[in-house]
């Protein structure tokens, strides 16, 4: 049985840090894609996320990842780092070049930091299915942003999410 995935988020006078607890996919990318818009905004530039209760992200949840490290080269300045991210984890990021993107750091169990006052980022249970779909997409089209090596990979679900959410907004 899988267990329920929660992401906590605080802001430190260091960063914003995420602490990610069970599986990071696409139903839970739109609610941390909000959180770090709204962070952004707000002028932080650091991101820390950790991945230690992470056993496994999918692409959507990879892609949300390369979304803020992209925003964040926008600005120019800032960071995204990736900590505690078991080896399979560590495979798929690198497997997708965000390696080159964003600084991975392998699992360091003597390193645990705390997130102060730290609260949950809750799913929105009411997102609706195009909501998903266009959350999905950016996701993949910030994978091929990150490597142009992605767009072997990602094409057919490209596809396949355009032309979902083309037939539902009929």
């Amino acid at each position: 049985m899988n267990s329920p995935t929660s992401i906590l988020v605080g802001v430190t006078n260091r960063g914003v840090h995420v602490k990610v607890e069970g599986k990071g996919s696409f139903q839970n990318s739109p609610a941390l894609k909000e959180f770090s818009k709204q962070m952004l905004e707000r002028g932080h530039r650091n991101f820390v996320v950790d991945l230690q209760g992470c056993p496994v992200m999918d692409s959507t949840f990879m892609g949300t990842l390369a979304g803020i490290a992209l925003r964040l080269r926008e600005f120019g300045n800032g960071s995204l780092l990736v900590r505690n991210a078991n080896e399979r984890n560590t495979d798929l990021l690198r497997n997708l070049g965000l390696n080159n993107l964003f600084d991975v750091e392998s699992k360091a169990p003597e390193r645990t930091e705390s997130i102060v006052a730290a609260a949950p980022l809750d799913a929105d249970p009411a997102i609706g299915r195009m909501d998903q779909a266009e959350c999905m997409i950016e996701a993949h089209e910030a994978l091929v942003d990150a490597d142009p090596e992605n767009l072997a990979r990602f094409k057919d679900v490209l596809e396949y999410l355009k032309q979902d959410l083309r037939a539902g907004s009929k």
